[in-house]
């Protein structure tokens, strides 16, 4: 499918561009829910945009087939459909159909069985559509005014439009059907600004990218538009990814189906089923559940995983770091998430993994990130870069060094409750990290106190192997007003003094008062 290049602007990271489009369809579609619960009505909505998007890009190839009928093309062979990543769509599944059936009541059974015949024909997306439209508890009537509502989506019948403007509502609604569902919600959706971090960060060019706990594929997604906007090919790329709940793997398959993204997206425990066994992957994009309790970890303290000690079995967050680390190739890079106390617990052993993956000198950055990022969590989170090796040819010998970033001042409220990065937050932590590790065209790369410090092993050492980043950034420089000191310091004994002598005639005014009160001394 035709590529194009993502336009950089000052809008906010999350949704990239002029919001006015999806947020009035977002207002429109959540006016109809009525009393259906967000997490319930995703799932109706969204499936019905990826049938639009579907349907929309094998009506565009259907004309264009047509159109060459005369070359000998043939509208009715699959392969034509195939061969351009583009899914069969059998005819009581084409949105035409759906459209003109919406005023009918049986307009239920009619989407679950365009939903039937699209898995039946195509296999990658079989167990993956929803197909639970003509329950009882849906409003049919309402439904039939979604399919309407969606049905302007496209704007345009051309297969690249469809799937730029459904890809971008399909992608403002997860994030807004999180933030809806709150917590909850949070689990399946990592804010895109935050992914944009880890992805502008490594730089997944080429290689095998994986994601052990994928959610709903949104660090596929921005790897994807990463390679887009520097003219890189997404065929460069291997895309493996595993998720534990069965509906979120479900949305995953369907944001990654509606871009044309070849996955291998398995379904299942990553810890007690990993379904990529022998997997070493070029990059690990990655944002696990925090401190998790329910992991089960005491069933697998002799796992070959845990090569810098077994996890506590009450928190997950080693496990995941230690996951991650044993699926890294030998040129491997780790970008993830995690809560603040990683970075400094020593509970039930963590202290010790801590320092074991510290002293194989795998920590090659650590940042800080701003509070109320995230729909799910107010904890703070920060992000951990590791390299298998440090001196692999690609950028500069960084053995025996470690980048400690702080950007907990960055970003800006989006709302009431939620901060966001912009592009140039994004812009300067990715081109800080570039610059430290020696990319080419990067820059020069210096300490700027209170933000970023570049650290040597030992002093972390001195630090008993902490790595929250404010401890070694220092403190901001203040800023040179261009006073003199000598001539700054007369003035401001000046203005100690008259404030002196203003606080002694308030002191005897309020002695007087309280004299004539009859409360004197």
């Amino acid at each position: 499918m035709p590529k194009k290049k993502a336009q950089k602007t000052k809008a906010s990271a999350t949704n990239g561009g002029n919001l006015g489009f999806e947020a009035k369809l977002w207002a429109s579609a959540d006016a109809l829910r009525n009393n259906m619960d967000a997490a319930e009505y995703k799932h109706v909505v969204l499936g019905l945009i990826f049938l639009k998007y579907i349907s929309d890009a094998f009506e565009a190839k259907h004309a264009e087939l047509v159109a060459e009928k005369k070359k000998g093309a043939d509208p009715e062979d699959r392969d034509e459909y195939r061969a351009d990543n583009i899914f069969w769509v059998p005819k009581e599944a084409r949105w035409a159909h759906l459209k003109a059936s919406a005023p009918q009541p049986t307009i239920g059974k009619i989407v679950d069985d365009a939903m039937s015949a699209i898995e039946r024909d195509n296999t990658s997306l079989k167990g993956v559509l929803p197909k639970d439209y003509a329950r009882p508890g849906l409003d049919k009537q309402r439904l039939g005014q979604i399919i309407n509502l969606v049905s302007d989506i496209a704007l345009g019948s051309a297969a690249d439009r469809a799937k730029d403007t459904l890809g971008r509502v399909y992608e403002y609604f997860l994030s807004r059907f999180a933030s809806a569902e709150g917590k909850s919600g949070g689990q399946f959706y990592t804010p895109a600004h935050v992914v944009r971090v880890l992805v502008e960060v490594l730089a997944p060019y080429k290689g095998r990218v994986y994601d052990p706990c994928c959610g709903s594929g949104g660090m596929f997604v921005q790897s994807e538009k990463f390679i887009e906007a520097h003219s890189g090919k997404l065929g460069d790329i291997s895309i493996y990814g595993q998720e534990s709940n069965y509906t979120t793997w479900r949305l995953a398959k369907m944001n990654l189906a509606l871009r044309g993204i070849d996955a291998q997206i398995a379904h299942g425990d990553t810890f007690h089923a990993d379904k990529h066994p022998d997997l070493k992957a070029d990059y690990v994009l990655a944002n696990p559940p925090f401190n998790d309790s329910d992991w089960r970890g005491e069933l697998l303290k002799d796992d070959k995983r845990w090569a810098y000690g077994i996890p506590p079995a009450g928190n997950a967050n080693y496990a995941w770091v230690q996951h991650f680390i044993h699926h890294l190739a030998p040129t491997g890079l780790a970008g993830f998430v995690l809560a603040n106390g990683s970075m400094s617990s020593n509970q039930s052993g963590e202290g010790e993994i801590r320092k074991a993956i510290i002293e194989a000198d795998l920590v090659d950055c650590m940042i800080a990130l701003p509070g109320q990022l995230f729909y799910s969590t107010q904890i703070p989170v920060c992000l951990w870069f590791l390299a298998r090796n440090k001196r692999n040819g690609r950028f500069r010998d960084r053995r025996g060094e470690t980048l400690f970033i702080d950007a907990r001042k960055l970003g800006s409220m989006a709302d009431r409750v939620h901060r966001e990065l912009i592009d140039e937050d994004i812009a300067k932590i990715a081109g800080t990290y570039h610059a430290w590790r020696g990319d080419k065209g990067a820059g020069k790369y210096k300490d700027v106190p209170g933000f970023s410090m570049a650290t040597k092993l030992d002093d972390i050492r001195k630090h008993g192997h902490i790595l929250t980043p404010g401890r070694y950034v220092g403190a901001e420089a203040a800023e040179d007003d261009g006073e003199p000191f000598d001539e700054k310091m007369k003035r401001l004994a000046t203005t100690l003094r008259q404030q002196q002598a203003d606080a002694t005639k308030l002191d005897a005014a309020i002695a007087a008062n309280l004299k004539e009160l009859g409360y004197g001394g």
